[in-house]
């Protein structure tokens, strides 16, 4: 048997046990030194292969696609600092708890550390992001050694998507020739449709000791919460809201929790509580008896000063596995059980609290709501009518991909609840701007409706993640906020400092951004007002293609109209 008979079952066997394990995605970048797993991933009849050209943006969309499909993609890219370019969404991964599949090529080893072109050190190159790294052997394709490829890539989809999901790495060093021959008979080796590590998961949950312990805990509190932070678990919110229905007790719902939009009903949800939180006399008036969050910590900083204030208060939090997501640093009891099925254990527990502290909340979240939603009489269309417009436009059974920054913050003040199914997105693992228009595209790839929400800032930093939707014509509606710099700046102390302010934080760039986007192919299109953007929206919809409609604001405006908001809610509720 020669090399490359030899490398092409090596790598086929590799590839088609990433099949039978679950994998129906690739996301690949060109370079030679990985033509092997390149060619071969795009010969196999039973993955989608993309390809993206630039490394980094190639790794936001495979991010954004994995989040979508809520399933492990992989990325394969060449040797050197191609890897490297993985590294920003890797990260991101990592904390987001995304599940990729990396696989570098390398050179061999004779090749390594001796000034070879296009040679790094690739060992553990992602370090503790990597769930899982593996040096893989030189091909040979002797029985045990295509059984020992086909067992690291079980291994690798099942690891990825286990417990907190999360990228892992493998690494592959090949010799030259690189071209697979894929004429050799049985190619992808064994066919019998089964996994060569097969993986049963069972939900976790409490035991009845447990589950009577912390009834007994509960039982003796009045004025409880259930706090539900960003998850993408979509049958999560029924449990939930029956829960705070048999108890009753508020819920406040973060964006990202997948708990405002749906059929379930939501009297009990709470989505102003952020503008609510604002004050600190308010947020002693509220102090609970206990709290209960399910998943990460919300996004809304006026709750983590909230939560820090009442330290000493119980708190649990509940995750699927385990992990100590508590960023306020408070004594926690942490629940590691499946959220809905927790849910249902206690909905059957025979437990009543304050009435009146439910009520309480709903009045002050009616006066948020009030004001939030309020319209005044300026043309001037801001960043939060932009955001209400959008949330009231968007479609049924769409997907909404948030950028950081304002607005997360402007989807957490103004998206209130709705009948309507809209999964709520967003690359909140480690909050960068990069990538955000790759992983706005990689979660269109699936075709089900998406919407991209983000700043100029982040538009202008992956700009070039524009070509996916030019490349593979994919629908997209973009609604690009642009306030020409870094607008969340104006909120924090540094806008005082006048002197410095805009060339380090307010980044003024003055882009023209009809150019970028008719570069691509994208129909574009400028708003000012509410009926402008409504109409440009519900044409978006309606259309093929990569569509961005840009809202241009002032920062300084949106700043005092967004605290005007705030104090008009704050006196409300003082009075």
């Amino acid at each position: 048997m020669d090399y490359t008979e030899v490398l092409t079952r090596y790598i086929a066997n590799f590839v088609d046990e990433l099949v039978q394990s679950g994998l129906t995605d690739v996301v690949i970048s060109p370079g030679s030194r990985s033509t092997p797993l390149a060619m071969t991933m795009t010969q196999h009849p039973d993955i989608n292969q993309w390809v993206i050209i630039d490394e980094r943006s190639a790794a936001f969309f495979a991010l954004g696609l994995a989040k979508k499909k809520k399933r492990a993609v992989a990325i394969v890219c060449t040797s050197g600092t191609a890897a490297a370019n993985y590294y920003p969404a890797i990260v991101e991964a990592h904390y987001g708890r995304v599940p990729l599949v990396v696989l570098t090529a390398d050179r061999p080893h004779e090749l390594r550390d001796v000034g070879a072109p296009q040679s790094i050190e690739q060992i553990g190159l992602y370090g503790y992001y990597a769930k899982w790294f593996h040096e893989m052997a030189l091909p040979e394709a002797d029985s045990k050694m295509l059984e020992y490829a086909r067992s690291k890539a079980s291994r690798a989809v099942n690891t990825a998507v286990d417990g907190n999901a999360g990228p892992v790495h493998l690494n592959f060093p090949l010799r030259e020739p690189l071209i697979p021959d894929f004429t050799v008979a049985d190619l992808w080796g064994k066919q019998d449709d089964q996994a060569y590590y097969p993986v049963f998961n069972g939900g976790r949950r409490l035991n009845l000791d447990q589950l009577n312990n912390m009834i007994q805990k509960l039982q003796s509190h009045q004025k409880g919460l259930l706090v539900c932070g960003p998850q993408l678990d979509r049958e999560f919110a029924e449990a939930v809201v029956q829960l705070a229905s048999s108890w009753q007790v508020p819920i406040l719902a973060d964006p990202l929790s997948q708990v405002r939009s749906g059929q379930h009903h939501k009297d009990q949800v709470i989505e102003g509580y952020d503008a609510i939180l604002r004050n600190d006399s308010i947020r002693r008036q509220l102090k609970p008896d206990f709290i209960i969050r399910f998943g990460a910590m919300p996004v809304s900083k006026a709750y983590l000063f909230y939560v820090k204030e009442h330290s000493e208060i119980p708190q649990y939090i509940v995750e699927s596995e385990a992990s100590y997501r508590e960023p306020a640093g408070n004594r926690t009891e942490f629940i590691y059980a499946k959220p809905d099925l927790l849910c249902n254990d206690l909905a059957a527990a025979n437990i009543t609290f304050d009435g009146k502290w439910l009520e309480k909340w709903q009045s002050m979240n009616q006066v948020a709501k009030k004001h939030l939603l309020e319209q005044d009489d300026s043309d001037m269309l801001t960043e939060g009518d932009a955001t209400r417009v959008l949330m009231e436009a968007i479609p049924d059974e769409s997907s909404l991909y948030v950028g950081n920054s304002m607005s997360i913050r402007d989807v957490d003040t103004f998206f209130m609840t709705t009948p309507k199914r809209v999964n709520i997105l967003a690359n909140r693992g480690a909050n960068g701007i990069d990538g955000m228009v790759s992983s706005g595209l990689g979660a269109a790839s699936t075709g089900d409706p998406v919407t991209l929400l983000l700043g100029d800032l982040s538009f202008f930093h992956d700009s070039n993640g524009l070509l996916a939707a030019k490349q593979y014509k994919l629908n997209i509606t973009i609604l690009l906020i642009n306030n020409n710099g870094g607008g969340i700046f104006s909120f924090l102390p540094q806008v005082n400092y006048k002197d410095h302010f805009e060339a380090l934080f307010g980044t003024p760039m003055d882009v023209n951004f009809q150019h970028i986007v008719e570069m691509y192919g994208g129909n574009y299109v400028g708003v000012n007002s509410d009926s402008e953007l409504r109409d440009a929206l519900q044409s978006s919809y309606e259309s093929q293609g990569l569509s961005v409609i840009e809202v241009k604001t002032d920062r300084s405006v949106n700043m005092e109209w967004h605290r005007s908001k705030w104090q008009a809610i704050e006196n409300e509720l003082l009075n």
